[in-house]
């Protein structure tokens, strides 16, 4: 396993935690994380020794922390610029009782393992098509 790799790959999602809360909107973000996702995949089948699906999955998991503390530290500023997803959190709320920071625990690990498992899937590929040299 190439921990440092993982690490700094995991940059990406520590400044998608803070671009997520401030400036980029919900309708964007998924074409952002495609492209992250593609990059890291590269980097991945460049530099990981094997377990390229490990390798992504990880940075998925990594980006999750990040992504997860930032929104729950700055959840006022987060919902402030995301109605839908303020609204959304509310119905929850209604719902379940759950508030916005243990509903973030909840939902941000689930979205994590899911994305990555694309993440992953994108290294793997990566790894076919990006012969090390």
């Amino acid at each position: 396993m190439n921990w440092r790799l993982i690490f700094v790959l995991s940059l990406f999602g520590l400044a998608m935690a803070f671009a997520t809360v401030f400036w980029i909107q919900s309708g964007v973000e998924p074409f952002i994380w495609v492209a992250i996702a593609i990059v890291c995949g590269y980097f991945i089948a460049l530099y990981a020794p094997g377990r390229y699906f490990l390798h992504g999955f990880l940075v998925s998991m990594v980006n999750c922390v990040w992504i997860t503390g930032a929104h729950i530290m700055l959840s006022a500023a987060y919902l402030a610029h995301h109605a839908k997803e303020a609204e959304q959190y509310a119905q929850i709320n209604k719902q379940s009782g759950l508030g916005v920071t243990q509903a973030m625990l909840i939902f941000g690990p689930m979205i994590g393992v899911i994305s990555g498992v694309l993440f992953g899937l994108f290294a793997v590929i990566c790894s076919k098509v990006f012969r090390k040299a």
